[in-house]
């Protein structure tokens, strides 16, 4: 009988952020707390996100908002990598990096987790940004889930191709 396996991956969906970000700017823009301080928030490049304001607490109070509206559109927070405001001329700026992938560190973190507390005849590979795992039985794919699932890793973390 031939293996069962699921991938473990580590992806954004990018189209579910641009909506939490188009969300945040149109809250900013209505908000009585938030007129006449430059408040904004946009993309800087490809993975970063810039929020600029008047004063450090604004930008922190963008950067909330903007956190709030990922969580109800069901993304994870463990993908921003947020920095601490920084001066630049007459306002401060905040830079957030969105981080998508598996490390090689967190890679053989996980893989340690699976080969210490899971099921024995459980295999984990390496492969580039993603994990594969198989197994011959089914049930011990869906408690290395489980278990993965009940870890805080500082990752988010998506079960794919599940077969």
């Amino acid at each position: 009988m031939a293996d069962s396996s699921f991938d473990i991956v580590s992806k954004i969906d990018r189209q579910e952020v641009d909506n939490a970000l188009n969300q945040t700017v149109k809250e900013i823009g209505h908000r009585f707390d938030f007129k006449g301080t430059g408040a904004s928030i946009s993309w800087s490049g490809q993975k970063d996100i810039e929020v600029k304001a008047n004063s450090e607490e604004r930008a922190g109070a963008v950067l909330d908002v903007f956190k709030d509206k990922m969580v109800k559109r069901g993304l994870s927070l463990k993908v921003l990598d947020a920095g601490e405001p920084k001066l630049s001329g007459k306002e401060y700026r905040l830079v957030i990096a969105l981080k998508e992938g598996i490390d090689q560190d967190n890679a053989k973190k996980i893989s340690k987790i699976i080969r210490d507390e899971g099921p024995r005849g459980v295999k984990a590979q390496i492969q580039g940004e993603e994990l594969r795992v198989s197994s011959k039985k089914k049930d011990e794919l869906q408690d290395v889930i489980s278990l993965l699932k009940g870890k805080d890793l500082d990752i988010a973390l998506q079960f794919l191709n599940y077969r």
